[in-house]
């Protein structure tokens, strides 16, 4: 019998591939570490716990998003603002 939330977990996966790619380190290693993490909980069956990883796998991309605005904003301000020395 397949896991009903197989597909949860798939689509969380791309959508932390595709947050990924604008990450500082390069998309390369950001590649690794996810597919690390994946790896350490792939034998985890129970639906709750299930659950919580994609849970924390949703706020994760949360985190990437805002610190890639951050990024993206401190680029921004050091290009149209003078420094304030």
């Amino acid at each position: 019998m397949a896991n009903p939330l197989r597909g949860e977990v798939f689509r969380l996966y791309k959508n932390l591939l595709y947050v990924g790619r604008d990450y500082p380190k390069g998309s390369a290693y950001f590649r690794d570490r996810l597919k690390s993490a994946f790896m350490k909980n792939k034998d985890v069956t129970d639906p709750e716990e299930i659950q919580k990883l994609v849970a924390r796998g949703e706020f994760v991309i949360k985190e990437l998003e805002a610190l890639c605005f951050l990024r993206k904003y401190r680029a921004m301000k050091k290009r149209y603002y003078e420094p304030e020395h």
